[in-house]
């Protein structure tokens, strides 16, 4: 499968400007691309391809006053991005809802560049980029294999980071009968069906006193000042740390469980509905609940694991898991109960996860009653290149 290797960039000052100036051309052309697959989307016709648009924001730009400038940069980094844009928009197009349609790319925002094939390689002390030279990495580990492609990222706290996309060799863990089910929630990150509960760690709760106070002092400052540029990344490393610390947090958990467990069961829950909640969304977002099932699908994909994923509207929570007597829903205050009719005493997580890891015992039936030979794997084969920060990255 694909997979991330991340390593921390440390370009020089006359680097930094090639590095911006390359930033800026890639983000004209996407936003230009974006501008011309909108109107015609509005027109009701077919997006443009890749071809047609590299044509009319790279080529012809570049023979415009206004747009002459792209020249200085790499003519491939200019032809990714818009592959990239046609990427995203054909998903949108085609994903019916479920994919966020792409959106214009803001200066004071994370930047990115990519080049790919032969556009680039490795050296010992870097990696050497079209039109840049050879940018300075932490080499903390090697690469497994080749890289097809890298990107350079420049973070909104003003680091720079290499992202390389490579061919990792599958890890078949031993198998084990073992099987267990996940309940997510707030009180407890993850309860699973054995009766172990995980605490969130709360990073943005324990950082929100500092944040604010950062923030407070960058809403003081003038704008364009250079006081407001520091109070600016003071405040951007700050929450970068709290994402660090959540996703590092989620990696050794997800990792836990998959070594763990054979089958891990999960269910279908719809976050971004519940963040319309505005008294529980800040806890919600702090869990990292979407992440968390990320990690655990491409990873049980690598170790030759299992996920299974019920429906969201499985009553997990109303259900006895000794009985199965359906006793309605409860409100969030309640975290014990006692069935009615057998009397069983249930703490309200730990009897969801057991009810969630016995419907998708239920689902992995087929007509005839017997347990399927295949697999439920992830979906995306390249669920891991999305994890830009994730477990394959270094600093």
């Amino acid at each position: 499968m694909l997979l991330r290797y991340r390593y921390r960039c440390y370009p020089e000052p006359g680097q930094k400007a090639l590095l911006a100036k390359a930033f800026g051309c890639a983000r004209v052309v996407w936003n230009d691309a974006l501008a011309l697959n909108r109107q015609v989307y509005q027109d009701k016709v077919k997006s443009f391809d890749s071809g047609a648009l590299m044509k009319r924001c790279i080529t012809e730009a570049k023979r415009t006053k206004e747009r002459s400038w792209l020249a200085d940069a790499s003519h491939s980094v200019l032809q990714q991005s818009v592959r990239d844009l046609s990427q995203a928009f054909r998903n949108w197009w085609q994903g019916k809802g479920r994919v966020r349609a792409p959106n214009f790319k803001k200066r004071g925002n994370r930047q990115s560049i990519r080049a790919c094939g032969k556009e680039f390689y490795p050296t010992e002390t870097g990696v050497r980029f079209p039109k840049i030279g050879v940018l300075r990495l932490r080499w903390s580990r090697p690469l497994p294999s080749e890289p097809s492609s890298v990107t350079i990222i420049k973070e909104c706290s003003g680091k720079y980071y290499a992202s390389f996309v490579v061919e990792g060799e599958d890890v078949k863990l031993p198998w084990t009968p073992k099987e267990v089910g996940i309940d997510l929630g707030l009180a407890s990150l993850a309860v699973t069906s054995d009766g172990e509960k995980f605490a969130p760690a709360r990073f943005l709760r324990s950082a929100l006193r500092k944040i604010g106070r950062l923030q407070r002092s960058l809403s003081r400052k003038v704008k364009g000042s250079r006081n407001r540029s520091k109070a600016r990344l003071l405040l951007a490393n700050a929450q970068e740390k709290v994402g660090a610390k959540r996703l590092d947090f989620l990696h050794k958990l997800s990792t836990q469980l998959i070594g763990e467990n054979q089958t891990v069961v999960l269910e279908d829950l719809n976050v971004s509905g519940m963040l319309k909640n505005h008294c529980l969304a800040k806890s919600i977002s702090d869990a990292g609940w979407r992440m968390f099932r990320t990690l655990l699908e491409y990873k049980a994909e690598r170790y030759g694991r299992e996920v299974r994923v019920i429906s969201r509207w499985e009553p997990t929570s109303q259900k006895c898991s000794e009985c199965g007597h359906q006793d309605g829903k409860k409100p969030l205050s309640v975290r014990t109960w006692t069935c009615p009719v057998c009397g069983s005493a249930h703490d309200r997580d730990i009897n969801a996860a057991k009810n969630t890891l016995a419907a998708g015992q239920a689902e992995r039936l087929n007509a005839c009653g017997v347990k399927s030979k295949s697999s439920l794997l992830v979906s995306d084969p390249e669920a891991g290149t999305r994890l830009d920060r994730g477990a394959h990255s270094a600093s």
